[in-house]
């Protein structure tokens, strides 16, 4: 087998997965010049091409497909062993991810428990609702709602939630008081678009499903509707109780309906066990612990 650079496979794997020579450039901090003759001497020693030049777009040959999946699998198990290499201790960066609701509404208030009790540890807290892909990212743990069981990944259960109607005290006092679920449903719930609501539509009815604010797609936008009297928010414990408790929001009956779901903390089992991880997951557990459920 030819020896290959391990530079000139990095440059492969920034053009090929772009399908750019000009974006591959960009991602590596370098000039396209540079990337194209990387690409030619990659051709040479394979004695084969690896991209279809139409112009200004390219495209990869059949020996680029079949070479592209082993580079980004080399390139990953690479970047995870110099990263285990060179984290393993108990302090510095910790990249964590989560959905920015459960940061703003359940962690950021306890979050400066961790900065007293462990300060030599960074934490940068990544805010997305999408599934990080670890392999492709700098991230060492995620706070994850969902049914427990993601594929490659380690996962220990923080905390069930529950979900329940809140809404302001002005609009309950104009439009209230109400005495059931099924009227408070006659005006129709606040609530974005999730899988999250199905164990309350599936015991009060899926007809109830329709919402006007579809256009809000995130939990914070809906809690704020229902805080300026827009109307009643469908939502989760874990982002109302605090302001159940501050009178922001009240419940206007006392029905909930436990989730399907459950918050978790994932990490890839290489970096579960790190020392900074176990520190945060295990004062994520404590902090969890100590969080009452709805009465």
């Amino acid at each position: 087998m030819p020896t290959v650079p391990l530079n000139a496979l990095r440059t492969f794997e920034a053009v090929a997965s772009r399908l750019s020579f000009a974006k591959g450039a960009e991602a590596l901090n370098v000039t396209p010049a540079a990337v194209s003759s990387q690409i030619r001497a990659l051709e040479q020693r394979l004695n084969q091409a690896l991209f279809h030049r139409h112009g200004r777009q390219i495209s990869l040959t059949e020996a680029g497909q079949k070479l592209l999946p082993g580079v980004q699998r080399g390139l990953a198990e690479l970047r995870q062993a110099v990263e285990v290499v060179s984290q393993d201790r108990s302090e510095g960066v910790l990249n964590v991810t989560m959905m920015p609701s459960i940061l703003q509404k359940w962690l950021m208030p306890r979050l400066a428990g961790f900065y007293n009790a462990k300060p030599l540890i960074d934490i940068r807290i990544n805010v997305d609702n999408e599934l990080v892909d670890f392999d492709q990212s700098d991230m060492h743990a995620a706070v994850r709602l969902g049914p427990g069981k993601w594929a490659g990944l380690s996962s220990v259960k923080l905390m069930d939630d529950w979900i329940l109607p809140v809404c302001s005290k002005k609009f309950l006092k104009k439009m209230g008081p109400f005495s059931s679920v099924e009227e408070l449903q006659e005006r129709g719930f606040l609530f974005a678009p999730s899988a999250v609501w199905d164990a309350w539509f599936r015991k009060y009815g899926e007809s109830n499903r329709d919402s006007r604010w579809s256009l809000l797609n995130d939990s914070l936008s809906i809690l704020m509707a229902a805080e300026q009297s827009e109307g009643i928010a469908l939502t989760r414990w874990s982002l109302v109780s605090r302001d159940i408790s501050a009178g922001r929001l009240v419940r206007p009956v006392d029905t909930v309906v436990k989730a399907d779901w459950s918050h978790y903390f994932v990490a890839p089992p290489q970096y579960f066990d790190l020392p900074k991880v176990a520190d945060f997951r295990d004062w994520l557990i404590q902090q969890c612990e100590g969080f009452d459920p709805p009465e």
